[in-house]
């Protein structure tokens, strides 16, 4: 296993400023005389790592050692066969012993759970630490996940809003798009712009940066209202339902309506950086209507610097997309690196230490002139970006959700391959006008489900093998196998 082991040594006059800068924002001096400490944290790569956290940090906290164990190891897979990713982490996790564990939302949930972390409440009541200017909506997310405790914070956040060419709506003389944007709003008000013109001139009502598939369409549509086509506790798949048979009713109407960027129209396939630009047809000023996330706005930002004759446009974002039956909410909101403490770590102070300064105002400060991992957690500081507004970003609640990827578990990797190839086979028939959207969605469910039994069967077979064979192994050797298969999830 390849992994980063390297302490990180600073250079200090490449950190001068920020050494500064820091002491200027900080209320109390840095923690110089203290004992020297070490701290192994867990994270997918440490060049990023420090240039993200450790180096701020390190500034403030000299006296302590920092060791990063990447994850890395963990997606790079066994010979193109597949990997558990969230056994593979386990495994990580119990190998490694690192101090400070980064998480996505499902698997701080499932270590929280099974009192892996270091419950964080007594100790932000201890230091009377505030996090009262912390997103609350993360806050009340990772308590529900914590059963009411709190045993991570997360520094960023990534959301999604619907982004809007003001100057085509008024061009073209339509309503523009509000707040609690559903998809059905998104796609009418696309249907309102025209679907005539020259493929390299032409304006489209919706699009994405590249470009927007039948499947991929009805996909999203189906994230936003919450419908899921596998229930990993009854190992059924199910979409051959009129809530399925709605969503895809929709995307097929759009795509139809030719509003709607294609993949063909938008796919860049490599070259210079003015034709990837060009290549965009969003900041290219010809599609009204997007979906995307805060690094939207860094484009646009990077655009206008590089192409000489670029026309610059009026932006418009609101909240968006919504479940109509819960416009409040939205499930298009990630926290992507949740730090906790490993429970049982011998350096659960440092840690600590570490977490409250990367969810702390000092950090916060420094990190609101850029964009490059997403939007600030901690409120007030990143208020907007290049002169556009990021309140969009925090107005709606993030949906709490089941933990995923435990009960996802259940479901063998390879079906997820195997069941796009039916869907992508019977949604080309849809298109081709061969077979209708209810003929299509029952023979999806039909044949997923068949390639689903397969699938469990098959995975409960080589379980047994492998039981065996590490029990022939434990037997003849005094210690157990663990050259289990490894399972990686193909592309969608």
């Amino acid at each position: 296993m390849l992994k980063s082991k390297k302490l990180h040594k600073l250079t200090l006059a490449a950190m001068a400023s920020l050494l500064v800068l820091i002491t200027g924002c900080n209320s109390s001096p840095a923690k110089e005389t203290e004992t020297q400490r070490s701290l192994k944290v867990m994270f997918y790569d440490e060049s990023y790592f420090f240039q993200q956290y450790g180096d701020l940090f390190a500034m403030k906290y000299p006296n302590v050692d920092i060791e990063v164990v990447s994850t890395q190891s963990i997606y790079s897979g066994n010979n193109g066969q597949v990997v558990d990713y969230n056994k593979a982490l386990r495994d990580f996790i119990d190998k490694e012993q690192p101090d400070i564990v980064m998480l996505d939302t499902d698997n701080y949930d499932k270590m929280a759970s099974e009192g892996k972390l270091v419950e964080l409440d007594s100790l932000i009541e201890r230091d009377k630490y505030n996090i009262d200017t912390i997103y609350p909506a993360l806050i009340e997310l990772l308590k529900e996940k914590g059963a009411g405790k709190l045993y991570g914070l997360s520094p960023t956040f990534n959301g999604s809003a619907v982004f809007y060419n003001a100057d085509l709506f008024k061009k073209h003389g339509i309503e523009p798009p509000h707040d609690g944007m559903t998809w059905q709003d998104i796609l009418d008000l696309s249907r309102r712009f025209p679907s005539d013109g020259d493929e390299k001139t032409r304006v489209y009502g919706y699009g994405t940066d590249y470009g927007v598939s039948f499947s991929m369409l009805a996909q999203e549509i189906a994230s936003a209202e919450g419908l899921t086509a596998v229930n990993p506790d009854t190992q059924k798949v199910t979409v051959n339902t009129d809530s399925w048979k709605k969503v895809y009713k929709l995307a097929l109407d759009a795509m139809e309506s030719k509003t709607v960027n294609s993949q063909q129209d938008g796919r860049f396939t490599g070259g210079t950086m003015e034709e990837y630009y060009q290549s965009q047809l969003f900041l290219m000023g010809r599609v009204a209507i997007t979906t995307g996330h805060p690094y939207l706005l860094q484009n646009l930002k990077d655009v206008k610097n590089s192409l000489k004759d670029y026309k610059p446009f009026e932006l418009g974002m609101v909240t968006g997309p919504v479940d109509p039956a819960d416009p409040q909410t939205t499930r298009n909101v990630y926290f992507n690196e949740v730090f906790g403490i490993r429970a049982g770590s011998p350096n659960a102070d440092a840690a600590w230490d570490f977490i409250k300064f990367i969810n702390g105002d000092d950090y916060a400060k420094i990190k609101s002139r850029t964009m490059n991992n997403g939007l600030l957690s901690r409120m007030g500081y990143s208020t907007e970006y290049d002169g556009h507004n990021l309140e969009v970003f925090y107005k709606l609640k993030p949906k709490t959700t089941p933990d995923m990827s435990s009960r996802m578990d259940k479901i063998p990797m390879e079906f997820y391959s195997q069941y796009q190839t039916i869907m992508d086979r019977e949604l080309a028939l849809v298109l081709d006008k061969k077979k209708s959207i209810d003929e299509a969605l029952l023979t999806i469910e039909q044949e997923g489900q068949a390639a689903l039994d397969k699938a469990i069967k098959d995975k409960e077979a080589n379980k047994g093998k492998e039981d065996t064979a590490s029990g022939e192994g434990a037997a003849g050797t005094g210690s157990s196998s663990d050259s289990s298969v490894i399972v990686i999830e193909s592309s969608k």
